[in-house]
């Protein structure tokens, strides 16, 4: 879905509005409409700045299923920081997953399955937040991103939302 409101697009596309009927809130940061997960909405505006801000570092940790099986050169490299068209990256923290966690819903519509090309899982902490950042980090060692999940945001994890589902949070 898109993370905001409203959507101008043709056709239009699902939008936060759909799920959320709490007024005045607005993203803190967003998710790429093709990445999933945490996402986390606020009438705080100081808080959004404080979570959004790449001065402040806020963590950010992702899921990241990607095509291929990553090596540790290539862990490497999304760990000491990766050169981008917009600049370097600050390091990640990255390590391999054994497998695909447990609790992991059915994604809609499914990631492409090509029984020649392995998949792998990453956990990727960042502290920053640039347009499509993981993608581009990944992409960029040579490992395609498939799937993209936020699961904590600075000491906020997403637990056991599922999809659509909200939480109130008090600060």
């Amino acid at each position: 879905m898109l993370c905001q409101f409203t959507d101008r697009s043709t056709p239009p596309r699902r939008t936060l509005a759909e799920f959320v009927k709490i007024a005045d809130i607005y993203p803190a940061g967003r998710l790429d409409y093709d990445s999933e997960g945490l996402l986390l909405l606020t009438d705080d505006g100081a808080l959004a700045n404080r979570l959004t801000d790449p001065r402040q570092r806020t963590a950010k940790t992702y899921l990241v299923q990607v095509e291929g099986t990553p090596n540790e050169a290539q862990l490497q490299q999304l760990r000491k920081g990766i050169h981008l068209n917009d600049g370097p990256t600050r390091p990640a923290q990255a390590h391999a997953l054994a497998h695909a966690p447990a609790w992991l819903w059915p994604r809609d519509p499914p990631v492409r399955f090509r029984k020649s090309v392995p998949d792998a899982w990453l956990e990727l902490t960042i502290h920053e937040g640039r347009n499509r950042q993981v993608r581009r980090m990944t992409a960029a060692v040579g490992l395609p991103t498939l799937r993209l999940i936020r699961v904590r945001v600075g000491n906020i994890e997403l637990g056991d939302l599922a999809p659509g589902q909200t939480r109130i949070m008090q600060a």
